[in-house]
Formats: C-alpha cells, sequence, structure tokens
C-alpha cells in the first residue's frame, strides 16, 4: 500500500498533523534555499513590492476620496437643490431679430414669496430654505471685526446640516416679531465672548444690539472646501431670524427714498473708485434672497425636482433668468467619477507591477531548477515523492513574494501618509486594504510559482543524478 493510501486511510486527526509536518518541512527547505541566494531573492521579489505598495496608495487614495466625497454631502445635503441669484439678467427665450428694440421685462428677483411656492406647490419637497447675507461689523467691549449676518427661516440649521452647542434655536415669536436675537457661530464666541457664557448677552451687529439665544457646535471646514464647495465657515457668522434682518438690517426687495436719493447723486457725479466689485455688486443687487436650499424626501426625485424649480421659477420671474439651479450630489458625483476613474489607473499601475513581479519570480525559479537538479534528483533518489518536491518549490515561490508583500505594505503606508503630507490628498489606510495587499502577494506566489514547481517535480530522477 502506498503512502497516500495510508494518508487518506488514516484519522482526520493524523492526516491533519502529517500535512502540517509535510509544510514545515517544505517551508523550512525553501527558507534555507531563500537564505542561500538572499541578494536574487530580494531582487526578485522588488517587483511584488512596488506592486503591493502600489495597491496600499492606491485604496488609501480611494478610501480618503470616498470619505472627502460623504463629508462634502453631509455639508451640502445628498438631497438639496441650491437656488442662487443672478444679478445680470438673461433673456429665457431668444427673440427673433427683426429691427425693433425689445423692452426689458420685469422680474422681482429671488424672493421669499417664490420659497414659499417652492415648499408648497412642488411635491416630494419637504422644506425650502431661505437666506439672505449682509457684510457688517461686530462690536463688543471696545473690541470689533468685519463680519456677515445672515437672515435664515425657521428650517434653515436642519436643511444646513447645523447643529447647536448652546442655547436654543430660534422660536415661532422670534420670526413673527422679528425679535432681535442672534445665534453665533463658535468663533465670534471665542473673540467675544472669552471669560462669559454667551447666553442671553447683548452684541452689537451693525447698528443693532441683538441678544444672543444660541451657540453653533463648531464645524471645521477648510478654506480650500468652503471656497470649493461655495459655502462659508459658519464658525464666524451670526445668523439672525428672516424677519429681522428684513426689517432691521437689510431688505433689497424694497426701495427706500435714501436709496432713490443716493441713487441720484451718484448718477450725477462720477463713479467712486474706491469702491470694491463686492460693494458695486450688492448696489446693483435687487434679489431679496441670497440663496434658497430646497430640500427633496427622495434622492431619486432630485433632477426632475430640479427641472420643475427651473421652469417655475422661470415663469415666476416673467420668462427672465435671473436665478441658477444647481445640484450638489450630481456634481459630487461627477467629482467621485474623476476620481474613480484615477483609482482604477492606479489600480492598473500596480496590477502591471504585480504581474511583473510574477514574471520575474516564475524565471528565478526555472533558471533555479537547473542550478538544483542534482538536489532534486538526490531527494527523489531518498524517497521524496513529486508533492514533495512541488510543495518545496512552490513554498520557496510564495516565501519571496510574501517577503516583497509584507515590505510592500511597509512601504505602502508610508508612502500614503508621505501623498498626505506633502500633495494634501486625504488618505485612508485600512485593515481591509492591508488584508486585500497580503492576500495578493500570496496569490501572486502560488500563481507564478505553480509551474515551475510542477517542472521540478516531473524532473526524471536518473536524468537528475546523472546531470553534470
Amino acid at each position: 500500500m502506498t503512502s497516500a493510501a495510508v494518508e487518506h486511510d488514516a484519522p482526520p486527526a493524523s492526516r491533519a498533523r502529517a500535512l502540517a509536518t509535510h509544510l514545515a518541512f517544505s517551508g523550512r527547505t525553501a527558507a534555507d534555499a531563500v537564505a542561500h541566494n538572499k541578494i536574487r531573492a530580494a531582487l526578485t521579489s522588488l517587483g511584488i513590492l512596488f506592486g503591493v505598495a502600489s495597491v496600499i496608495a492606491m485604496l488609501a487614495i480611494g478610501s480618503g476620496a470616498e470619505q472627502e466625497i460623504l463629508q462634502q454631502m453631509k455639508l451640502l445635503g445628498a438631497n438639496n437643490i441650491i437656488v442662487t441669484p443672478i444679478v445680470e439678467q438673461k433673456e429665457g427665450k431668444i427673440e427673433k431679430d427683426d429691427g425693433k428694440k425689445q423692452s426689458k421685462k420685469f422680474t422681482p428677483g429671488l424672493t421669499y414669496l417664490d420659497a414659499q411656492a417652492l415648499k408648497e406647490e412642488l411635491p416630494g419637497v419637504s422644506a425650502a430654505s431661505s437666506e439672505v447675507v449682509v457684510n457688517t461689523v461686530i462690536t463688543r467691549e471696545a473690541h470689533h471685526r468685519s463680519g456677515k449676518i445672515v437672515g435664515v427661516d425657521s428650517s434653515y440649521f436642519k436643511v444646513m446640516n447645523l447643529q447647536l452647542a448652546e442655547g436654543g434655536s430660534f422660536a415661532y415669536q422670534h420670526f413673527a416679531s422679528a425679535r432681535p436675537v442672534t445665534i453665533i457661530g463658535q468663533g465670534v464666541k471665542a473673540r467675544f465672548f472669552t471669560t462669559e457664557n454667551p447666553i442671553g448677552r447683548p452684541i452689537k451687529i451693525g447698528a443693532q444690539w441683538l441678544t444672543v439665544v444660541g451657540v453653533l457646535a463648531d464645524r471645521k471646514v477648510s478654506a480650500e472646501t468652503a471656497q470649493k464647495l461655495g459655502i462659508r465657515d459658519a464658525n464666524m457668522d451670526v445668523y439672525v431670524p428672516l424677519s429681522t434682518m428684513l426689517l432691521r438690517f437689510r431688505n433689497r426687495g424694497e426701495v427706500t427714498q435714501q436709496e432713490m436719493e443716493l441713487a441720484a447723486r451718484e448718477s450725477n457725479s462720477s463713479q467712486d473708485s474706491t469702491e470694491t466689485d463686492e460693494q458695486r455688486a450688492e448696489k446693483r443687487n435687487y434679489h431679496q434672497l441670497d440663496k434658497i436650499v430646497v430640500q427633496v424626501d427622495n434622492s431619486d426625485a432630485v433632477p426632475a425636482v430640479a427641472a420643475v424649480m427651473r421652469r417655475m421659477l422661470q415663469r415666476r420671474h416673467n420668462d427672465v433668468t435671473d436665478f441658477e439651479i444647481s445640484v450638489p450630489e450630481l456634481l459630487l458625483k461627477q467629482q467621485q467619477n474623476t476620481k474613480r476613474i484615477f483609482n482604477i489607473v492606479l489600480g492598473a499601475i500596480a496590477s502591471i507591477s504585480l504581474v511583473v513581479g510574477g514574471i520575474g519570480i516564475m524565471n528565478i525559479m526555472l533558471a533555479s531548477i537547473l542550478e538544483r537538479i542534482k538536489e532534486i534528483g538526490v531527494r527523489r533518489a531518498v524517497g521524496a515523492t513529486q508533492r514533495d518536491i512541488r510543495a518545496q518549490f512552490l513554498s520557496e515561490a510564495v516565501m519571496i513574494s510574501l517577503a516583497g508583500g509584507l515590505t510592500g505594505i511597509v512601504v505602502g503606508v508610508v508612502l500614503s501618509y508621505g501623498i498626505q503630507s506633502f500633495a494634501h490628498i486625504n488618505t485612508i489606510v485600512s485593515w481591509a486594504s492591508v488584508a486585500v495587499a497580503f492576500g495578493v502577494s500570496v496569490a501572486v506566489g502560488l500563481v507564478f510559482g505553480f509551474m515551475p514547481a510542477s517542472k521540478a517535480a516531473k524532473q526524471d530522477v536518473i536524468v537528475c543524478l546523472r546531470y553534470e
């Protein structure tokens, strides 16, 4: 009866011990062979090293990009549609040029009535939040700095994912009576309320004294991210009820006598060269609101709701395109697709490196068969089977590949943190990526080492012993 038949008839525990002993012996033999040719094994594993390092870096960049997209979606709202005003009017329909001068159509601009209409008339809309932003000066106890006062409605903080750290939100009475109350950001609190609790304390915004009723939780957003997403740093903003803003600070929907007299004086004099572009744009801005954020119940319905919104606002504005509609989810998905293509390119490069490394392992193992042909003959002559020889060479290939893989994991982690530090690209190294890299290195050794191992096992014993 052969040894294979004996092993097959043995109990499972005995077969497991025999297999473990067999693998341990093959591993020791392979380790001796690798140690005997350290430089050659190290050079052979370089291809696997660079391939695995590329896999680690690629997955780290991909994970970092995915987290960045999710954070941006959280900031902007995955189901939100943003409507912003355009000061320079654009006609929605192209009129036929018949030589007659076309009269300029009247448009009320973006108003609070538009926001109410979007909320009440569009199906699938859970909220429509309004926003008015005015530059101002914040003053308290001889300290002052420039800032922005933001008029908001009752649903603004929920729609924009802004949380309160202290105090409470605006109540119904605050909106109904245009109360002089405010919610401040963490940056305003840190600069003007260094030693006391701001809740219930007064702060001067422009020419108005307001009472602080709440403080927003700190939301850390880099200047680059804020500029790219078109959002402000909420930590340095001062929020008031929308009715308070329109009554006590600024309502562009109403033309006052003072503004008419100022416009008449400016038309009779030359343009003030000290005015900034922002100040000139503010004078031309006739829109009551600076932004409307519409929140949709179902994310799948966002494109359809955006299309209906465009037609609805076009009709309300007398067919004048003085607004712009953007869907953050679509913009972020486009950015995500771009980053996914970048990751695919990195993956292709990593795959090429792994294939090249695997071919190198196969080449070296085939060459080592001729160098160790007498060893193969002697082992076969003293009782080693083809399976023993195959296991020995396959173990050696896996060991070389695994050494390159483990070193590649270290290099990949260092490379990922280097990319984050010097290229300012967010990277996240996860245990899953390390496990994938480890598995890939073992698989490469098995796949590319199998053919040389089979060739070594099939060598004729007599030919091996007689080989010079």
